[in-house]
């Protein structure tokens, strides 16, 4: 089973919105999921990811929603 890719993914720092596109019988829908990125260990190459979110990225994450939904109702460019 093939993993599914994101549409379109916004980011700023280490906050991140994924839009993910399902088609259904009605047309495209999206879902938007939001992360911030961390590493567990400052000597860990790997990035982990939580969905929890401190006072101070609360407004970074609602600019991520703003820029989601502005990418969702924008017209796809012309073929």
């Amino acid at each position: 089973m093939e993993k599914q890719k994101p549409a379109h993914v916004v980011r700023i720092g280490t906050l991140k919105a994924t839009v993910w596109a399902n088609d259904t019988q009605n047309g495209t829908r999206h879902n938007v999921t939001v992360r911030r990125l961390y590493k567990k260990d400052a000597n860990d190459p790997n990035w982990s990811e939580s969905d929890s979110f401190g006072r101070d990225d609360l407004l970074t994450v609602a600019k991520l929603l703003d820029l989601a939904h502005t990418w969702i109702l924008e017209p796809p460019p012309s073929a």
